[in-house]
């Protein structure tokens, strides 16, 4: 009986952890689709690469929701159409393209798992 529930525990807990990761991107996703830099921020790692048309850099966590921030106020967000989402040795990726008032972007996100995280590394928006 202990044998039988180890096992059922193990299991629920492994299909949490893999739901859990899933949600990550999806979350940031429907963040992107609503141009809310607070909600995509909340998955920043420590620091972060974001790449956009005019400038590119690494930043703390605090500046880039600050520049992710801007980039919104300048381009409103219309939508944000997936192109194509897949996943790498513990990495989830998600090509996208943000349609905002100031023109399309190809936008580019990837996470990275952290522990039992998944955190945003890298932020890329490319004129389309």
């Amino acid at each position: 009986m202990k044998f039988f529930f180890t096992i059922v525990s193990v299991s629920i807990i492994t299909i949490c952890s893999s739901f859990k990761v899933q949600l990550g991107i999806d979350y940031v996703i429907a963040a992107m689709k609503s141009g809310n830099a607070s909600q995509v921020a909340k998955f920043f790692d420590k620091n972060i690469e974001i790449s956009m048309p005019d400038k590119s850099n690494n930043y703390s966590k605090s500046q880039a929701e600050l520049v992710l921030k801007d980039f919104f106020i300048i381009n409103i967000v219309k939508s944000f159409d997936i192109i194509h989402t897949g996943e790498n040795a513990g990495s989830k990726y998600c090509i996208g393209t943000l349609v905002t008032k100031g023109g399309s972007y190809r936008t580019t996100i990837y996470m990275k798992q952290r522990g039992d995280q998944l955190v945003l590394q890298e932020l890329r928006f490319e004129n389309h």
